[in-house]
């Protein structure tokens, strides 16, 4: 799979015609059609309704299209930074995150330091938290945001705050006519949709540890990639699912965030670092999430 076969397929998918993403993509209607095709038949599914106007995405397509952008996103960003960094001196701080920190504070911290610290360039890498600690082994990241307690000699952990889980759901589930706070006994009934697959430890331990630890069984359990497949599945009907509160500013077609009365339904934010790592860059950062936190009224620490 090349990136032209998945920007081929997002232009189509988002002009809805072959002939009009044939027209942006300055190329003509044929070879298009047989790039989009070589990308199905690679991926094994079928990705657009043939013959219908205008033409539509099928279920496995509006999967594979929320992946394919997110992909192109990464790339155009990597190029950008490649750029950036070819125009500039400037110092490169490199930053891992996990994906569900940017609908919490994370955008603010990043453009609070950015505007405090104008010489550095900051290059933004979305990891797991495993993923971090590797990264920051190897000196491909100077700092990370991440869910899961990890203990590796060498690296130093530093707990931001707990933040609390809602309830995911598809609109038409019977709870969300539930005025009172769900309890996780309620979700009980039906398949929970966890991320991320792999590696483990992962926020997906964390959330079947919640039933695990209070006796709850699950029927079923479907493990996938990340957030977004995950929040897709719900909007399809396929489950439930569990997700740090600050997705809810994530509005998704088809799905209901609800929350949770019991306490201690909880995800940890960290920020990971080497240990005796000397650079300012990092103390100031950390100083900036506790500025935010306190004129938020947001506990550090807890």
């Amino acid at each position: 799979m090349e990136l032209r076969h998945l920007r081929y397929f997002v232009a189509v998918a988002r002009e809805r015609s072959f002939s009009r993403a044939a027209q942006v993509l300055h190329m003509a209607q044929p070879p298009l059609s047989r790039q989009v095709q070589q990308l199905e038949e690679e991926l094994g599914v079928v990705l657009l309704e043939r013959g219908t106007r205008p033409t539509r995405l099928t279920e496995h397509g509006r999967l594979i299209y929320e992946q394919a952008v997110q992909v192109l996103e990464r790339a155009d960003e990597i190029q950008s930074v490649a750029r950036r960094m070819r125009l500039t001196r400037r110092n490169l701080f490199r930053v891992g995150f996990v994906g569900s920190t940017l609908y919490g504070k994370l955008p603010e911290v990043i453009r609070a330091y950015r505007a405090a610290r104008p010489a550095a360039e900051v290059a933004m890498v979305e990891l797991t938290s495993m993923e971090q600690v590797i990264a920051l082994k190897e000196g491909r990241i100077d700092i990370g945001f991440g869910r899961v307690i990890i203990d590796e000699p060498g690296i130093h952990r530093m707990l931001l705050r707990n933040e609390v889980l809602v309830a995911a759901l598809p609109n038409s589930h019977p709870l969300t006519a539930c005025e009172a706070p769900l309890r996780l006994e309620d979700l009980t009934g039906e398949a929970l949709i966890v991320y991320p697959k792999a590696p483990r430890p992962s926020f997906a331990d964390q959330v079947l540890a919640l039933f695990r630890d209070r006796g709850l069984r699950l029927p079923v359990v479907h493990e996938v990639r990340e957030l977004q497949t995950a929040l897709g599945l719900v909007a399809a009907e396929a489950g439930l699912c569990l997700v740090p509160s600050s997705v809810e500013r994530l509005r998704r077609d088809n799905v209901v965030y609800r929350p949770l009365g019991e306490t201690g339904i909880t995800s940890p934010i960290f920020a990971v670092f080497r240990e005796g790592d000397p650079s300012p860059e990092i103390e100031a950062i950390i100083d900036l999430v506790r500025d935010l936190y306190r004129s938020q009224g947001i506990a550090f620490g807890t």
